[in-house]
């Protein structure tokens, strides 16, 4: 099956001329999706863990960070013939995720737990840590709770006074806002990709424009 796969794209791209359909698809590749999966992936382990598995809430959180991933594939795979698909499914997924970020604000503004502000020191070091799974976001989460009991028992020796949000944060609070942190991190590398992709269909058109120009082209030379 694989080897008549490859023949036939080999003959498929004999007939198609150079630079007609561009190559597309490479989606894995992008650090949009990579970080979109990333999430998806830390949403299904939140959900299962701090989520009513009865509610409906746990379904629309994992189906919004299913859709961030999904949408940003297919865009990516549509993109050699029609950038105008790819334009519209790669803004549903940067819309996915937004709907996704206001799930976890819920959570926590429901809960009585703190949403870090942007300065939050904690941010940044999640974002340093450039974790590429689940498990080393939960790892990160679990040494920051750690660094919290810590600090919580100094404060009881009378080593530290007066009282923090890193000493009173629990794993539920962690764990949503360092959800929040890759969901902005995604919805960026999103808001680059999608002006990007503006400017290039504005410049040079989609595969109707490159099927126009060839046409002309041929008509010329003969």
């Amino acid at each position: 099956m694989s080897g008549h796969g490859g023949q036939h794209g080999r003959r498929t791209g004999s007939k198609t001329p150079e630079g007609l359909i561009p190559k597309h698809g490479g989606y894995r590749n992008l650090k949009s999706f990579q970080v979109a999966q990333l999430v998806y992936d830390v949403t299904v382990r939140f959900c299962d863990r701090y989520v009513d598995r009865f509610s409906r809430t746990k379904d629309q959180m994992v189906q919004a960070a299913r859709s961030g991933v999904q949408n940003i594939a297919e865009g990516s795979k549509a993109s050699g013939t029609s950038k105008k698909t790819e334009l519209k499914l790669t803004n549903v997924a940067r819309a996915s995720l937004e709907e996704l970020r206001l799930d976890y604000e819920d959570f926590l503004r429901q809960r009585g737990l703190p949403l870090w502000e942007r300065e939050d020191s904690r941010r940044a070091t999640l974002i340093n840590r450039r974790c590429a799974t689940a498990d080393e976001v939960a790892q990160w989460v679990a040494e920051v709770h750690e660094r919290n009991g810590r600090h919580g028992q100094d404060r009881q020796k009378g080593q530290s006074t007066g009282s923090t949000k890193s000493t009173l944060s629990t794993y539920p609070e962690i764990a949503a806002n360092a959800a929040l942190v890759l969901i902005a991190v995604a919805c960026s590398l999103l808001d680059r990709q999608l002006a990007s992709l503006a400017k290039a269909f504005e410049k040079e058109g989609g595969f109707s424009e490159r099927l126009y120009r060839r046409r002309v082209q041929a008509r010329r030379k003969r």
